[in-house]
């Protein structure tokens, strides 16, 4: 089983999915990604065939369901 800092190495690229959502014009400023977000970004993956936004929205749901 894996240790408890498994998601200090998951991301390798912080801010990334933030800005993609910015550039597609899903949030302004600092606020925060929703699930609706996720979910628009996961279709629109989905639909473009974009793998790595696939696996951004993916791990970012994961880290919204793990308790802080």
């Amino acid at each position: 089983m894996p240790g408890k800092n498994w998601m200090k190495g998951a991301v390798k690229h912080p801010g990334a999915l933030r800005e993609t959502a910015k550039r597609k014009g899903l949030i302004k400023g600092d606020e925060k990604l929703s699930s609706a977000d996720l979910n628009k970004l996961a279709a629109d993956a989905k639909k473009t065939g974009n793998s790595k936004l696939a696996k951004q929205t993916s791990l970012a749901k994961t880290f919204k369901k793990t308790r802080h």
